[in-house]
């Protein structure tokens, strides 16, 4: 029956369209040239980001997230970095995303981030995700790296 559909089945979406999010993410593991460093081992690094979607299409649309990222470490903690992050997003359907990130770092890295990420509970004002962050990292005199993370959060 008609009234048991929700106003956003009905209404086709309008583009474009602007979404906010918040997120928490994990970085799991960092791969250096001679080296494997994991999260959690000798300290805790962990990351807030908050971003923008300007979406143009169900299939593309524009990015840019804020993350400031927390260490913890001998019993004291500090923001040791914030990232600039900017990217494209490429939308599929079932409510999959494949994003490119160029990344700037305060800590004197840069690079790009592929960002894997899939709606798990969609509700008409929220959308709650989950992603899986790839990033590669050069510069500030420091082999290159690439590593994953694990991020979760909700959209608005």
């Amino acid at each position: 029956m008609m009234s048991f559909l929700s106003k956003a089945q009905i209404m086709p979406q309008s583009y474009p369209k602007t979404v906010n999010y918040f997120s928490i993410v994990h970085p799991l593991v960092t791969v250096y040239e001679n080296e494997t460093v994991y999260n959690f081992a000798n300290e805790y690094t962990v990351g807030f980001p908050v971003g923008i979607n300007m979406l143009k299409s169900d299939h593309f649309g524009f990015s840019f997230e804020i993350t400031p990222f927390i260490r913890a470490s001998g019993g004291s903690s500090k923001v040791s970095n914030v990232l600039f992050h900017p990217g494209i997003m490429f939308r599929r359907k079932n409510g999959f995303t494949i994003t490119s990130r160029l990344a700037f770092e305060t800590s004197g890295r840069y690079g790009a981030t592929a960002v894997f990420s899939k709606v798990i509970v969609k509700t008409p004002q929220y959308n709650y995700f989950i992603a899986v962050p790839v990033p590669f990292r050069f510069g500030n005199d420091r082999p290159a790296s690439f590593g994953a993370g694990l991020q979760v959060g909700i959209t608005f």
